[in-house]
């Protein structure tokens, strides 16, 4: 009862003051002196006997009040206002939509029109006074329409009807003012748009501005299931994995903008505008769609229309700052709120705060003393706003001198070897010397980022290398634009890009390729470990509803080619253990044969159907099978399948069980191989497969537990201590697993293992030296002895058997863990940094290896790999020599 008491002295107080302090309340509450007495919070009803303009009239003349009053009396909070101004607009434009459809074509379903709500109606974030803004699409099949009459003439007469149903005044007042402005080109197109042809639009012409008016895009009204249809259809435009920064850079500057354009309301103070003025909602509302866009692609979490709720995913999410989050989220309550109570004064879509007395009526409307607490009020929003959007939009950078000898001082005093030659190539790039720096917006965009960019290649370990791969990578680029808005949005990225550029040729020509491959690197999570395989795909699966067969294909090479850029990042960097790093390129690789594999065998089977009481299924062997790949690695894979290999497939081409996978496994590894225009993905050796080049590409499981009990080689039983399933069910992988066991465990021919190894080393050594001094693999002493040590070990004592290298020496207690982990590093390292395993010219290269292997300096690098040889030569000599003298003594 307490509770209700309070709220009807409130609700009393609000009336006071409406009737007070804004000549529009006052009126209707005259008019309407049932509507006041009665409770804020019961609903609006429309009058279905009264003509509809009538009856949307009067709902909105009372439904104005009792919003009002509630608001007043602090009986609705911000949402429950929005909500309900929102919900009304929705309803409103049903139903003229209904009735501009019935009036024309009395007794059909009303279909084939819509209206997408856009702005504030679309995240149901209405003002008071709000003017809708919406978008007309109609379906030509669908639209019910006159005999004789074309489809557009119809349509466009239909929402002409729905806007003057709407927007007509009259002694009842009016319902909602409508813009249709944002429609594509509205200053060439009819008022309602094909469906269809407004799909093609917004995939092939829009502007970037449009992305983000579509992130509160909502099918509001009329054929709701046409207009979700639509929305589905540019999800893509909207959302993209591949970030285009010059979409980011124009909403910035439309701030700016605007910022200039409403100058005379920029000034806290009588005259402020609410909306556009620094500090103000929107600005609130474009921080929330710039970060929805930036990471939105990736993250459908983000993709929410509301403002607040945008900054609260955002926050958790960790893309912004939880601090200014809470700021920015209580600032647009209390800046949509003044707004409220400006327009409630004269039902006026307005955003100033007015001066002088007429300030006053609109603080004592609010409940406060007068317009200087309104604005004490108000303050510290608005500078905490600036502030966090200032951050977000600084000031140009100042351009990069055009003066060739000031330019060669600068780049001197920046540490370039030839600054002559460095300005030189500078200037080349904005004489257009490559195609895509030809353009205007390419030369604009240059410009823009030429200072961070020559400040941060100036910060890298070897200015002159960064910039002259940098120069490589522009003259390969298709287009420059997006690289550049890039590096202009994320000023850190250049600093990274440059260590790429210094660091890394391997990585630099994946950029060349693929230069999106920095939108990966926009945030903290790319430094983060690696998922787990089960991760990983499920990232590779997402992918648009309806991808065909090839765009799964282009998806996947897509994120692996994104995890692998990451990777190793994080190891020039320096912020991940390349054994870590290993274990995660081996995850992505694992994750990506169970997706193209499953794929491959779905589109397969179209045609052929399955073979029933079979399933195929994948073994790893080599640095996969150990999950230690490189980012060089190719993928050593056997393929299998289970079951009869007299079966047949039940599709409508059948084929026999062993064609059936042969075909099969020819579809897997060009799924896993090919170049598609997504780029690579890896190199595939089935050469490790029963009977080696010889034989078929595939055998059943028995055929391959025969042949290693009867046939195999010591080499191949070597490789097979590696081996790990990595595709088929639970069960198949299981029983794989046991019959690998067995066979090392003893189960196969006797061999002489070591003298097999010794001459099988041998001959490696003869036809494969290394490639340079730092040849982790193939040095006496490096990671192929380490191998062959470990693997004789293993055959021989008949024990130690796992995949994981690391866990065998631990199972067989030999002492090369720490040369294992160097040799490791080392390879890791050097694939990307010097892949011809050449000793690295750059000192500060050769200082990044040192780090990576965990050395104090070069030197260090140098003893410690000397050390860790000669480990792996007195280890592989004693093994060797051990188990000859071993049998030998049985012998006597």
């Amino acid at each position: 009862m307490s509770s209700e008491i309070a709220t009807l002295s409130s609700t009393h107080d609000a009336i006071a003051r409406a009737t007070r302090y804004s000549p529009f309340l006052a009126t209707l509450l005259q008019r309407e002196p049932d509507f006041a007495s009665g409770s804020p919070d019961e609903p609006v009803s429309i009058d279905v006997d009264l003509p509809v303009g009538t009856a949307l009239r009067r709902a909105r003349r009372r439904l104005a009040l009792r919003v009002a009053i509630g608001d007043l009396a602090g009986v609705f909070d911000l949402s429950a206002v929005t909500h309900r101004l929102s919900d009304f607009a929705d309803q409103a434009l049903d139903l003229a939509i209904r009735t501009a459809i019935t009036e024309r074509t009395p007794g059909v379903e009303p279909s084939g029109f819509v209206a997408i709500a856009l702005g504030k109606q679309g995240s149901r974030e209405l003002n008071y006074s709000s003017d809708i803004d919406p978008i007309f699409l109609f379906d030509p099949a669908t639209l019910p329409r006159r005999r004789n009459e074309e489809p557009i003439e119809a349509a466009v007469r239909i929402g002409k009807r729905v806007v003057e149903l709407l927007q007509a005044r009259d002694g009842e007042g009016y319902v909602l003012r409508v813009d249709l402005r944002l429609r594509p080109t509205p200053e060439a197109t009819p008022i309602a748009l094909p469906v269809e042809a407004a799909i093609t639009y917004y995939e092939s012409q829009a502007l970037p501005w449009e992305r983000a008016a579509f992130i509160r895009a909502r099918a509001a009204a009329g054929d709701v299931a046409l207009g979700r249809r639509f929305l589905d259809a540019i999800r893509p435009f909207i959302w993209r994995r591949s970030l285009d920064f010059g979409a980011i850079g124009e909403i910035v500057d439309i701030t700016r903008r605007i910022r200039d354009h409403y100058s005379q309301g920029q000034a806290f103070g009588p005259g402020y505008d609410l909306k556009r003025g620094r500090g103000g909602i929107r600005e609130i509302e474009f921080f929330a769609q710039i970060h929805q866009l930036i990471h939105g692609g990736r993250d459908p979490a983000l993709r929410v229309p509301d403002t607040r709720a945008a900054l609260a995913s955002l926050a958790e999410a960790g893309r912004i700052d939880a601090a200014d989050a809470a700021a920015l989220t209580d600032a647009y309550v209390v800046l949509r709120t003044a707004e409220h109570r400006v327009q409630m004064i004269d039902d006026r879509q307005t955003h100033e705060l007015p001066a002088g007395e007429a300030l006053d009526r609109v603080a004592l409307l609010d409940g406060r003393t007068d317009g200087a607490a309104l604005l004490d009020h108000l303050r510290p929003h608005v500078t905490r706003v600036a502030a966090i959007f200032d951050r977000l939009a600084p000031p140009p950078s100042d351009a990069l001198t055009r003066d060739g000898a000031t330019l060669v001082d600068r780049l001197s005093a920046a540490r370039f070897d030839d600054p002559a030659a460095a300005a030189a190539r500078i200037a080349a790039w904005r004489a257009g010397r490559y195609p895509a720096l030809r353009s205007a917006a390419a030369q604009g965009a240059l410009e823009a980022v030429l200072p961070g960019l020559v400040t941060a290649l100036a910060d890298a370990p070897v200015p002159q290398a960064a910039l002259v791969r940098l120069d490589r990578l522009l003259e390969r680029l298709p287009s420059a634009v997006n690289i550049f808005r890039l590096l202009e949005a994320r000023p850190a990225l250049a600093a990274l890009l440059a260590q790429l550029l210094s660091h890394a040729p391997t990585l630099a020509e994946e950029l060349a390729r693929r230069p999106d491959l920095l939108d990966g690197l926009i945030d903290a999570t790319a430094f983060d470990p690696m998922p787990d395989v089960a991760a990983l795909a499920a990232d590779m699966r997402a992918r648009e509803r309806g991808a065909d067969f090839q765009a799964r294909l282009d998806h996947v090479r897509r994120v692996v080619g994104d995890r692998r850029f990451a990777l190793g990042t994080q190891i020039i960097a320096g912020v991940a253990d390349p054994l870590d790093v290993a274990a995660g390129y081996s995850r992505v690789a694992e994750a990506a044969i169970e997706v193209l594999t499953s794929a491959t065998i779905e589109e397969f089977a179209r045609a052929h159907g399955q073979v029933p009481g079979s399933e195929f299924v994948i073994l790893a062997l080599g640095r996969l099978g150990g999950g230690a790949l490189t980012h060089a690695s190719d993928l050593d894979l056997i393929y299998l399948f289970t079951g009869d290999f007299a079966a047949e497939s039940d599709g409508p081409k059948p084929l026999g069980a062993t064609l059936y996978y042969n075909r099969l496994a020819q579809r897997v590894t060009a799924a896993l191989s090919v170049a598609t225009a997504a780029g690579p993905l890896y190199p595939i050796d089935t050469r490790l497969r029963p009977s080696g080049t010889q034989g078929p590409l595939v055998v059943n499981i028995d055929s391959f537990a025969r042949y290693q009990r009867e046939s195999a080689w010591t080499w191949e039983h070597m490789a097979l201590t590696r081996a790990r399933p990595v595709f088929g069910s639970a069960a198949a992988r299981a029983d794989l697993a046991a019959i690998i066991q067995a066979v090392l465990a003893g189960d196969r021919l006797e061999r002489d293992v070591v003298a097999d190894a010794v001459a099988m080393r041998a001959e490696m050594a003869a036809h494969k030296p290394p490639q340079g001094p730092l040849d982790a693999k193939l040095l006496p002493g490096g990671l192929v002895d380490l191998e062959f040590a470990v693997h004789v070990a293993q055959l021989s004592r008949l024990t130690g058997f796992d995949p994981d290298l690391s866990r065998a020496i631990e199972l067989l207690d030999l002492p090369l863990q720490a040369a294992l982990n160097l040799l490791t590093r080392l390879i890791v390292t050097m694939r990307l940094v010097a892949p011809d395993a050449a000793e690295p010219e750059a000192s500060a290269t050769r200082a990044l290896v040192a780090r990576a292997l965990r050395c104090e300096d070069w030197a260090a690098v140098v003893a410690a790999l000397d050390a860790a040889r000669q480990e792996v030569i007195a280890v592989w000599t004693g093994v060797t020599h051990g188990q000859v003298a071993a049998r030998n003594a049985d012998r006597a």
